[in-house]
């Protein structure tokens, strides 16, 4: 389930990773986590799979809500990098919005990097151990 107020407003750059979580803004969140342009927020997916079982969460129409084309969403999918599920690509598409999948740690890397040139993004990060 989504957090109605956001777990951070705003967005910081990401610290560290790993150990079922994320360290940003000299705090720690464990679990995954949706980054938006007002705030970054707790999401309850635990891995993959769970995304896969279902691929148009209400959780991702924050993502919709908040950017408008031209932006994309960084999708961290875990420890290696897997393809969203259809429904879900289709979703964005619809929508104008890229999705961009790529494996935690580089999507991490990558956010940080778009985070410091001011860019118009969000990411959905999947917790890895």
């Amino acid at each position: 389930m989504l957090d109605a107020q956001p777990y951070f407003p705003g967005r910081a750059p990401i610290d560290a990773y790993g150990n079922g979580g994320f360290r940003f803004a000299d705090m720690s969140h464990r679990g995954s986590l949706l980054i938006v342009p007002s705030g970054v927020y707790a999401w309850d997916v635990a891995d993959f799979d769970a995304l896969i079982a279902n691929p148009r969460a209400p959780s991702l129409a924050r993502f919709l809500d908040e950017l408008k084309p031209p932006a994309f969403v960084l999708l961290g999918t875990g420890i290696e990098h897997r393809m969203p599920p259809k429904p879900m690509a289709d979703l964005f598409m619809a929508a104008g919005i890229a999705l961009e999948p790529m494996a935690t740690g580089a999507a991490a890397r990558t956010y940080n990097v778009l985070l410091a040139e001011g860019r118009t993004f969000g990411a959905a990060l999947i917790a890895v151990d």
